[in-house]
């Protein structure tokens, strides 16, 4: 009877070391949960910004005052008919 119990004593701290102090135990384990939550928050944060372009290419696509904003800011393009001011601030 003794040797059984050597045997399950031996085999209860083998599951134990591989559980706390393995490289795939307990510390592994809460590693790979905050990566997961990092990755989480950056894949929402890619989300928003994967949504606000389709948006602009939904827009750029069917309408042309989008088209006319970009060429505003960006070009410097004064529509026919438009007056340019130019402010200059000291």
């Amino acid at each position: 009877m003794k040797w059984v119990s050597f045997v399950l004593l031996a085999a209860l701290a083998y599951c134990q070391y591989h559980l706390w102090l393995s490289p795939d135990g307990w510390q592994n384990m809460t590693a790979l949960e905050q990566q997961l939550q990092a990755q989480e928050a950056r894949n929402l944060t890619l989300s928003v910004r994967n949504t606000a372009l389709a948006a602009e290419v939904t827009d750029l696509a069917e309408g042309t005052e989008a088209i006319a904003e970009i060429a505003r800011v960006d070009l410097g393009y004064i529509a026919q008919g438009e007056t340019f001011y130019r402010l200059v601030v000291q």
